[in-house]
């Protein structure tokens, strides 16, 4: 075990790919002098500018070089910087990236990744603080991943890279700098399976993403007014590990979907669903989302608070969650 930040560990995680496969390179804006926050720093000299190509500031291209180097065979990993930037490439995402294959006849395979970093960051401000992962697992042919510790971060975007299918990596922007133990070796994550986090037997709460970290110490803390909760880190939202969840619910009869996104037709509605279409009867109480109000992340910290999935928030929707 190495302790490493979420930045070191994805970083160490592209490079093994890269050395590993001559058919992996990265692609984005910056990436010549480092990329964000210096995750790209020294890859250039190592690989040189055909494997670490900067782009111009243009997000469409980017991703439809992606999509041209995955059709001729390579395995892009394309970098948006910040998941809302990548809206202007949203054709070359959901109409271009994610229906390749299918247009194909399954001809050729779009093994491309598409880091999208997302979620709040202190007056980032409404342009780039927005958490949109419902929307890609809304689009048929799209994977989506949504690790949340340095070490599922390195290790799914691992096994992003060698999956045959176009990935969207969400990575937990706010916890880039956060630390934790990531295994040694060729360490990869599969795909679809959860993490159980923690385990109780009076409620589930799932969750995924930067929230897992604050929901994981509010829950430390909750535990000792007597409630055993059972927390799953969800990891890959499509496909998601619906067994881990219903298996869960099962045992606890209580379900919490706890995600940073706008509550309003977030992933966390469809978990819901999904386990009262399944088991109903089995359901102590109705099951319940906590998710982001549906207004504008504001650049105002006071605002920008009230906003915010909080301790405070988490406990009072654990609380009435046990009430009856």
């Amino acid at each position: 075990m190495t302790r490493q930040t979420t930045l070191a560990a994805v970083r160490d995680g592209l490079i093994e790919e890269m050395r590993r496969d001559p058919l992996v390179w990265a692609v984005g804006e910056d990436l010549h002098i480092g990329g964000l926050y210096g995750q790209y720093h020294g890859l250039l000299d190592e690989f040189g500018p055909d494997r670490i190509v900067a782009s111009p500031i243009s997000e469409a291209m980017i991703v439809s070089a992606g999509l041209g180097g995955a059709l001729a065979g390579t395995r892009p990993v394309v970098d948006m910087r910040i998941a809302d930037f990548a809206l202007p490439a949203i054709d070359e995402l959901v109409n271009q990236t994610a229906k390749a294959r299918f247009m194909f006849g399954g001809q050729a395979s779009v093994s491309t990744v598409v880091r999208l970093p997302q979620g709040i960051m202190a007056s980032s401000a409404a342009q780039h603080s927005q958490s949109l992962e419902s929307w890609y697992v809304h689009t048929p042919g799209l994977v989506v991943l949504a690790p949340s510790t340095p070490a599922d971060c390195k290790g799914l975007l691992k096994s992003a890279i060698r999956c045959d299918d176009p990935v969207i990596l969400i990575e937990p922007r706010a916890l880039w700098q956060e630390d934790g133990e990531v295994p040694d070796g060729d360490h990869c994550v599969p795909i679809g399976v959860a993490r159980m986090a923690r385990k109780g037997k009076d409620l589930t709460v799932v969750t995924w993403s930067a929230m897992t970290a604050l929901v994981q110490a509010t829950v430390d803390t909750i535990a000792g007014n007597g409630i055993d909760i059972e927390l799953i880190d969800l990891r890959s939202l499509w496909p998601w590990d619906i067994d881990a969840v219903l298996k869960s619910v099962r045992k606890t009869g209580r379900l919490l979907v706890i995600h940073e996104a706008v509550e309003v037709c977030g992933f966390g509605a469809e978990i819901v669903a999904r386990v009262t279409e399944h088991m109903f009867d089995d359901l102590k109480r109705a099951p319940k989302r906590l998710g982001a109000p549906r207004v504008p992340v504001a650049f105002s910290p006071p605002l920008e608070n009230v906003y915010r999935i909080d301790t405070a928030k988490i406990e009072l929707a654990i609380n009435e969650m046990m009430a009856s």
